[in-house]
């Protein structure tokens, strides 16, 4: 392999990990919303949401892990919101869903014309860690000289698969989305554990929107989310509800739009609208590919009458 083929193989994994990692974060925080049992089409409005304080507290304070930290905590209000209506109000999953993602367009799309001149001022960013100067290595000197965030990561990854399959909460939370009233027989109590599961999906979804704020585009514009917590939610779909497939599945959606973008800079005379359509075609042909294999939690969208033997 001649040096050309080195930088350009270089900077396509490179590409192909910052465009992973919002989709990576989203879709963890939707592994466990949905494990139980609560749909979390929102996904796409905690991203924005991310995004939009990370980069709004960032430049007021100049402190951008402080930005992390408020933006975490706003998508977990905002998936408290979502339990709010799913748990206690009883509202349909997928309206409360919408309802969240409208919401948050409208009010992070004000918010940016106000304070960031419709996306014109650059903002402070996440610094990436030099491990030991091995960041000149061919190719591997990638996965040495990245940000707190991807490190954060691939962390995540293992503490939530660990978490889900091997300890007594992630085994309520199964038997939560799988029969909520058997687990409610057991004396574990569902609405406590989807009140907990949404709100870190909130958590880990707004994690996904700080990095694209503060780490990849290093400035925040409306809409800037651009329909990814929907790609994270095939993902989820397309990793089977498994932390580890589930990333897996991002890294390719992430590859195939940094193929797109690539093939864009080739100028092959291709509508760059078809080029755009790409990560969303193979997501479609993924999910086409999975019918009937990829079984969802048995309660999944459900509403849980905790007084009745309806669901």
């Amino acid at each position: 392999m001649n040096l050309s083929n080195i930088d350009f193989f270089s900077d396509y994994l490179s590409a192909t990990i910052r465009l992973s990692i919002p989709l990576a974060f989203a879709a963890l925080g939707g592994i466990f919303s949905e494990r139980s049992g609560i749909l979390n089409i929102a996904l796409e409005g905690m991203l924005l949401t991310g995004s939009f304080v990370s980069a709004a507290v960032s430049i007021t304070t100049e402190n951008v892990y402080l930005g992390t930290l408020i933006a975490i905590l706003a998508g977990g209000i905002l998936g408290l919101i979502h339990a709010y209506l799913c748990v206690n109000l009883k509202v349909n999953q997928i309206v409360s869903s919408l309802a969240i993602n409208l919401t948050t367009l409208g009010l992070t799309a004000y918010g940016a014309r106000i304070l960031f001149d419709s996306g014109t001022i650059a903002l402070p960013a996440i610094e990436t860690i030099n491990f030991f100067g091995l960041k000149d290595l061919p190719i591997l000197g990638i996965f040495f000289n990245q940000d707190l965030l991807f490190y954060l990561l691939w962390l995540l990854i293992p503490v939530s698969t660990y978490i889900i399959f091997n300890t007594s909460w992630g085994l309520a939370l199964r038997a939560v989305g799988e029969y909520p009233q058997a687990a409610a027989t057991a004396g574990i109590s569902v609405s406590l554990v989807r009140y907990l599961s949404v709100s870190l999906s909130g958590c880990l979804a707004s994690l996904g929107g700080v990095y694209l704020a503060l780490v990849h585009v290093k400035f925040f514009t409306e809409g800037m989310s651009s329909g990814k917590g929907f790609i994270a939610l095939a993902a989820i779909i397309f990793g089977r509800w498994h932390p580890i497939y589930t990333v897996l599945a991002c890294l390719l959606f992430g590859a195939t739009e940094a193929l797109q973008l690539r093939v864009q800079a080739f100028n092959l005379n291709i509508p760059y609208q078809f080029l755009e359509m790409l990560p969303y075609i193979i997501a479609l042909f993924a999910l086409i590919g999975l019918a009937g294999k990829s079984t969802p939690p048995a309660a999944l969208g459900k509403v849980y009458f905790q007084d009745s033997k309806r669901q």
